[in-house]
This record gives C-alpha cells, structure tokens and sequence, in this order.
C-alpha cells in the first residue's frame, strides 16, 4: 500500500490530522493498534480550548458539540474558605466548551469513511523504517498477515508508549520529564453537576476538583498517594471526601450515585525534543504529557494536528519546506507556554507530601494576589481558555 502520509494511532491528535489532510485531498492512512471499540470506550478530558472547537468548525464537524455541549464562561478556584471566580468572557471575551474527548473521537471516526479517512484497526507490531530517508515505510502485522505502507511522510500520533518516539536516535533526542507524588482518583457517575462551572479546590487534606461531562453526567476527582488502590476507596468515601474538599457550597449542590467508572491516573509533566526527524513527525501525547490540572492534553494534540496539517498541505501543494522545517519549533513554543500553565496550576492547588507550612502560605498568599488582581485573573484566564496559534 502506498499513501503521502501515514498515521500511527487514532487518538485526537491522529484524527484531527487525517481529517485536516483529507479535506485538502492528501491520500492519507492510519493504523491503529486497538479496536474502534476500544478507543471509544477511554475516558478523557472535557475541556475543549476555542483551538479545537475552531479545528471541529474548520472540519464541519462541530454540529453534535454545539448541540450537547456546554459553554462555560467561567470557572472557579477555591480553598476552602472563598470562592473565587474566574470569569473568562467578562477578562478576555472568550470561552470554553464542556464536550468529552470521547465525544470527539466518535464525531471524527464516524465521519472518517464519508471523507475518504482510511483507519486500519487492529494493526499490530508496528516498525518505523528509513525515516531519514524520503521514502519511509511502516510495518505492521494484521490477522495474522504482515503488511508494509510506503508514504512520504509519517506522523507519529501514538501516544506516549507508541513506536514513533522510540525511532528517533538517540544522537538527538532530549526529554524532560517531572513525576508527581501524587495522583488523581476519578469518579464518573450518571448524577447532575453541583455546580454550572469547574471547581479547582486547594485543601488541607489535598485537591479536588468537580467537572462534569454534560448536565446529567459529573466527573469528580481527588488528589490521593501514588500508592492509593481503588479498593480503599468505596463510592461513599469518595462522596464523603469531595463534600468535604471542595467545600459547603459545592456539597449542597451535590448529588450522589453510583459509580460507572472509576480510576487513578498519576500526574506528570513529559516533553520529548524535537518533534520531527526526518520524515517522521510526532503529535500529541507521543511528544508531550501535562497533568491534568488546567485540561490542555487534548488541547495540544489538536495545536499540534493543526500546525503539522498546514506545514504539510503547503509541502505538498508547492514543495515550500518552511512549515515542516518550523514544525517542531512552532509545536514546542506553544507545548512548553501549556506545561508552564498546568505546572503552575498544578503546585498552586494541590498539597505535596514534602511541603510545610511555608508553602502552604505561599499558596495562600498566590490566592489572596489573584483574588484582588485583575491583571492575575486575565492571565490565568489567556492561558485557560489557550494560547492563540
């Protein structure tokens, strides 16, 4: 099989490129290890930046977001004892909109047959060769049978354990990477948000956070030890700890029920420099990771679908190698201005396991500054809504 450009992995970053380039007529192919099932069956982020509901709009494909989603205006810090609201629309006239990452994934593999977006599930084994070359090629096994596609260019949108980060040499590879010592617990559950808005709260006994995935829909989480297992954790526990946490205002409004999904996710900060070597591109969580606090995974993928998609379509109509020359160098600005976000968020609102009473004043002291300053407001309110491209 041949194609001008490759995907690897069907995750955003690897749809919204293969749709990007289906829709300025590139042959274009992706090869994904799961099922369409199983991708659709991963619970993932629900904040979408004004970047990627434009990319949806860009693609025709926003009509079930805007009909399901939420709009939110603005969001809410609090620790304990004050509520302080962000208001994006009043600082900076934007917005962002509630709408799962699930949701997206369905939304561009339903449309990918009608656009011609060929995905290949269940490809196994996949090897990159010749990525120095101009003439690289993917292998891969399928039922059983081995399978070889020639391309001009692959882009590596695998994910952080995939095959394309482990092709570059090492000769120019550079990460960076920053552990947590703590992790997420997260409870989805079938019950009505107890708040309009996201809820960041700083605790004593650590973070927490309400979000939700529609209005019937909540998604509640907590900041517990690395070494935390779901079993110590029964839905009432965790009920009991978010009423807690987040405090008498948000309790009130919570409603209470029975788990559908539950899980621990640790935290991390990840970037892996450079994002192209050769023919070969990355995108996605195969280049970077952000903790979950300020919800810019999903958002990054899509920056980076869009700048590699443009970079590309200007190769391919005219031969001009500034945009795939610029790439990583554009992605990576932009990676690094979100990593600094999340991370800044990340340590303002969660309790460290190493960190005392000075820290503790620090981040009151960080609070009390955003509570009275305008200018701190729009700021924090500029990088939530996301960085322009």
């Amino acid at each position: 099989m041949k194609t001008q450009v490759a995907i690897i992995g069907s995750g955003p970053a690897g749809l919204l490129l293969g749709h990007l380039l289906r829709q300025a007529d590139l042959d274009v192919v992706i090869v994904e290890r799961h099922t369409a099932e199983y991708v659709l069956s991963r619970i993932r982020a629900g904040v979408l930046e004004t970047t990627a509901t434009d990319l949806l709009e860009r693609l025709g494909l926003d009509a079930r977001m805007h009909e399901e989603g939420l709009v939110h205006t603005g969001f809410k810090l609090t620790d304990g004892e004050r509520m302080l609201r962000i208001d994006m629309e009043l600082l900076i006239g934007k917005h962002v909109m509630v709408y799962g990452q699930t949701e997206v994934t369905k939304d561009l593999i339903d449309a990918a047959p009608g656009r011609g977006l060929e995905i290949l599930w269940e490809a196994e084994d996949v090897t990159l060769h010749a990525i120095d070359s101009d003439a690289p090629y993917l292998g891969f096994t399928r039922g059983g049978e081995a399978h070889r596609i020639d391309a001009r260019f692959i882009a590596g949108c695998d994910g952080f354990y995939g095959p394309s980060r482990r092709a570059f040499p090492e000769s120019v590879a550079r990460d960076y990477e920053l552990a947590y010592p703590f992790g997420w617990l997260g409870i989805l559950a079938d019950v009505p948000p107890c708040d309009e808005e996201l809820i960041y709260a700083n605790h004593e006994q650590g973070f927490a956070l309400a979000s939700m995935r529609s209005r019937t829909r909540s998604r509640y989480y907590i900041q517990v030890p690395i070494d935390t297992t779901l079993t110590d954790w029964p839905d009432e526990r965790i009920w009991d700890e978010l009423a807690l946490r987040l405090g008498p205002q948000a309790a009130e409004g919570m409603a209470r029920g029975p788990s559908i999904e539950k899980s621990i996710a640790p935290l991390r900060s990840f970037v892996f420099e450079p994002m192209r070597h050769g023919s070969l591109f990355l995108a996605g969580d195969a280049a970077h990771i952000v903790p979950p606090t300020g919800a810019k995974g999903l958002n990054l993928a899509a920056s980076d679908a869009a700048y590699l998609s443009d970079a590309l379509i200007r190769w391919f109509a005219s031969g001009d190698a500034e945009g795939i020359d610029g790439y990583s160098e554009r992605a990576l600005a932009r990676v690094w201005k979100s990593e600094r976000f999340s991370w800044s968020l990340t340590n303002l609102m969660h309790r460290f396991p190493d960190g005392g009473a000075f820290e503790r004043r620090m981040q009151v002291a960080e609070l009390d500054y955003i509570a009275g300053s305008r200018a701190a407001q729009t700021a924090i309110a500029e990088n939530y809504v996301g960085l322009p491209l």
